[in-house]
C-alpha cells in the first residue's frame, strides 16, 4: 500500500465543515489506517476594513479539499474507504473520471504543503487593484487625489500611483490602505 493525495469536490463554502464531518466519520468507521490527513488548503490575507487593518483566511481553493489515503498496490482505493467517502454529506466527487480518481501529482502536493506552512508565517496584504487602475487617494495631503496605479510592491505594501498636479503627472507612492479603487 501506498499513501497518495486525492482532491475532493465538496459544497463551495462549506469545505471546513464538510472536512470535520469527514474525519469524525473516518474515526467512527475506524478507517485511520486508509485516511490519513485531510486538508483545506488556506491562506492568511491582511486587509483593511473600516479603516481597521485585520488578517483574515482565505481558501485556496474553494469548493475543493484534500485527502491522503492509503492505496492498494493497483492504485485504487480500498471499497469500504471508496463508499465511506462518497456518502459522506456535502462531498460531490474525486477530481478525475468517475470510476478513477487522479492523485495529486508530488510536485502539486509538495506545493500544497508548503503553502500550508507559509500560512504560519506572515499574512500576505491584499491589494484590491492592478497597474493601470483608477484610484482614489483616501488619505494624506493628496487625500480626494484621482489617478492610477503605475506600480505595486505587495512585499512591501506600497503602491505608486501618478497624480496630475498643476498639469503635470507626478508619481506619488503610498501605502496600499491609502488608496481605493474608483
Amino acid at each position: 500500500m501506498a499513501k497518495k493525495w486525492f482532491v475532493l469536490r465538496v459544497q463551495s463554502g462549506r469545505e471546513d465543515s464538510v472536512k470535520e464531518s469527514l474525519v469524525k466519520r473516518v474515526q467512527a468507521i475506524k478507517l485511520e489506517e486508509f485516511v490519513g490527513r485531510v486538508v483545506v488548503p488556506v491562506e492568511k490575507v491582511s486587509e483593511i476594513k473600516g479603516g481597521k487593518r485585520h488578517v483574515a483566511e482565505r481558501k485556496i481553493y474553494p469548493g475543493y479539499i484534500m485527502i491522503e489515503m492509503e492505496t492498494e498496490e493497483t492504485g485504487r482505493i480500498p471499497e469500504q474507504a471508496w463508499f465511506m467517502i462518497k456518502e459522506t454529506p456535502g462531498i460531490g466527487d474525486f477530481v478525475g473520471s468517475r470510476t478513477k480518481p487522479i492523485p495529486m501529482k508530488e510536485t502539486e502536493v509538495t506545493r500544497m504543503l508548503e503553502a500550508l506552512e507559509e500560512k504560519e508565517e506572515a499574512p500576505k496584504i491584499k491589494i484590491g487593484f492592478r497597474s493601470g487602475d483608477s484610484v482614489r487617494i483616501k488619505e494624506g495631503p493628496f487625500e480626494n487625489f484621482d489617478g492610477y496605479v503605475e506600480e505595486i510592491n505587495p512585499a512591501k505594501g506600497l503602491v505608486k500611483i501618478i497624480v496630475t498636479i498643476f498639469g503635470r503627472a507626478t508619481p506619488i507612492e503610498l501605502e496600499y490602505w491609502q488608496v481605493e479603487a474608483i
